[in-house]
């Protein structure tokens, strides 16, 4: 068993494309009508056959809720790896990137928090192995 599809719930599907795609530097996988939303995946530009992310619009009034609370109590919604968090604080924030917590070496981890401007903070970490 393997993980296929994880999502993000978030306020703006094309917002929210245009940053997954142009600012962290992921790939559209699908992108299919559902009606007034879409089912929107993105992927790692390493791995086009990789786990996608599915950009889930957060209109169900629970998810809105849940996304909300996470994000005032400082809980990023998902992680992605990077070998290099420095290096990519530094890219990221010349696109615009927001940053609510830098670059800080956690031990086994060197991890950063940075907003994705639908609703989720979004960890980034460098394992220190």
């Amino acid at each position: 068993m393997k993980i296929f599809i994880t999502s993000v719930f978030v306020d703006d599907q094309e917002k929210a494309l245009k940053f997954y795609t142009e600012v962290l530097g992921f790939v559209k996988k699908e992108d299919v009508s559902a009606g007034a939303y879409r089912w929107l995946t993105v992927v790692s530009a390493d791995e086009e056959e990789g786990t996608q992310l599915l950009l889930e619009p957060n209109a169900n009034p629970a998810a809105s809720a849940y996304q909300k609370a996470i994000f005032e109590q400082g809980i990023p919604a998902t992680m992605f790896s990077v070998a290099d968090v420095q290096a990519e604080y530094e890219r990221l924030t010349a696109k615009g990137a927001h940053f609510s917590k830098e670059p800080t070496n956690m031990g086994p981890a060197t991890i950063a928090i940075l907003e994705d401007t639908c609703g989720n903070l979004i960890q980034l970490a460098q394992f220190n192995r």
